[in-house]
């Protein structure tokens, strides 16, 4: 039989660097023929040679209602009618913001755009441009879009200015970068201690999706809002993964529970709030965002920012996450799943450690939770692997790499999870 998977994935690297539009759909991580996509339903998708499967990836976190979901198709459909693309207010970028500022406290204003990357950088330039500082802080393993200045991996020394992980990117873009170790409370510390007075934002991703699932500690999270109050910086989430997908106050409203009046300063958003379409978002308090044109002096614009169609989808899918019972039952579903991978790994003698949020999940074939993305990178990726392309062969698709997290979404069956569970419990075999 033709594999048109391999036929199109030809096809495709003689046109589009790598064959992928994004680096990690070629498979370069775990070897093999990329799944090219033909339809999607709920929660499984079709490749191009007809083969169904449970889909864990959900375009990497909008699908939280699965695929086709029939109120979010009626509303898309609706707004196509009406037009693509304007250029120009609409009523529905309007009720969008509304609704996402209604669900997350901490936000007054938000501006829409169009990707994850466009609002990371945003949000940095206006934080720079909001406290007339230069230097912001990042954590090695968190990941918050491709502009330059967050290319960036660790310098040689604690508390040490970064050093470019991109081509194209020059030391001096990165040298205003500061890379410290997630959950390492002294190295933020030693960082405020001797930086404090030019740190314009520190940025975290609350749970970091792009080293798996490793949660930032609450005395973490608690001694950045602390030092950042102290030296007058902003602490800015990057909820472009956890926004919306792992509760209806997302990450920060997860943190607010264990920490008394936490809030960010500025938020990050994208995935959930596009239901799949090219739409994220940025925000904070109203004096923050009144620094951006045409009110103040930090420029940012777009021409698709806020696109209508997008928004519909946005608003659709907000207004069904909405529903009572929702995210209870969204959490069991992704709770049975990672506690059925752990029992069955631990039934074959494998090492394997898991935890989850909402829909969002991860697994490290490792016996403990690491903390750091130190410990991630000694995940043994030849047996992970091994895992992802013996549930591949079974019709369970999840992430192509182990850095990545995984998506449960109201879609997904207590039949589809029991399937999953005895296809892992397989492989598992093979890895003790």
């Amino acid at each position: 039989m033709t594999d048109r998977n391999q036929l199109l994935f030809d096809r495709a690297k003689t046109v589009i660097p790598g064959g992928v539009n994004s680096p990690v759909r070629a498979f370069r991580a775990v070897g093999g023929t990329p799944r090219f996509v033909q339809r999607a339903q709920g929660a499984y998708f079709w490749d191009a040679n007809g083969q169904r499967y449970i889909d864990y990836i959900g375009s990497w976190g909008p699908m939280i209602l699965g695929h086709g979901h029939p109120a979010v198709v009626e509303a898309v459909q609706k707004a196509l009618l009406d037009g693509f693309s304007f250029g120009a207010p609409t009523e529905r970028e309007v009720e969008l913001a509304q609704a996402i500022i209604d669900l997350v406290p901490s936000l007054e204003m938000v501006r829409l755009v169009s990707s994850g990357t466009e609002a990371g950088m945003s949000a940095i330039r206006l934080a720079r441009g909001a406290t007339g500082r230069k230097t912001i802080i990042k954590f090695e393993g968190c990941y918050h879009g491709h502009a330059d200045s967050l290319l960036v991996k660790a310098g040689s020394g604690l508390a040490t200015f970064g050093n470019p992980t991109s081509a194209g990117v020059p030391p001096e873009v990165v040298q205003h970068t500061l890379v410290l170790e997630y959950n390492n409370v002294e190295q933020i510390e030693a960082a405020f201690a001797e930086h404090g007075a030019d740190i314009a934002c520190v940025m975290i991703e609350p749970i970091a999706g792009n080293m798996n699932f490793v949660r930032a500690s609450v005395p973490f999270v608690k001694r950045i809002r602390e030092l950042c109050t102290q030296h007058g910086a902003l602490f800015v989430f990057d909820e472009v993964m956890t926004g919306f997908r792992v509760g209806l106050g997302s990450a920060q409203g997860v943190y607010a529970r264990l920490i008394p009046g936490f809030e960010p300063d500025m938020t990050v958003m994208g995935k959930v709030i596009g239901g799949g379409m090219p739409l994220a978002a940025f925000g904070g308090k109203r004096a923050v965002m009144e620094q951006l044109a045409p009110l103040g002096p930090v420029y940012q614009a777009g021409t698709l920012s806020g696109n209508p169609v997008a928004t519909a989808c946005g608003l659709a899918t907000l207004k069904e996450i909405q529903k009572p019972g929702f995210f209870e039952a969204l959490s069991a579903k992704t709770r049975s799943l990672v506690d059925g991978l752990k029992a069955a790994a631990t039934a074959e003698g494998v090492p394997f450690s898991t935890d989850s949020e909402g829909g969002m999940f991860g697994f490290f074939l490792m016996p403990e939770l690491p903390q750091n993305y130190a410990t991630v990178m000694k995940t043994d990726g030849s047996k992970f692997n091994t895992l992802f392309h013996g549930l591949l062969d079974r019709g369970i698709y999840i992430a192509p790499a182990l850095y990545e997290a995984g998506f449960v979404s109201a879609a997904h069956t207590d039949e589809d999870i029991a399937t999953t569970v005895a296809a892992a419990r397989e492989v598992f075999k093979q890895l003790a």
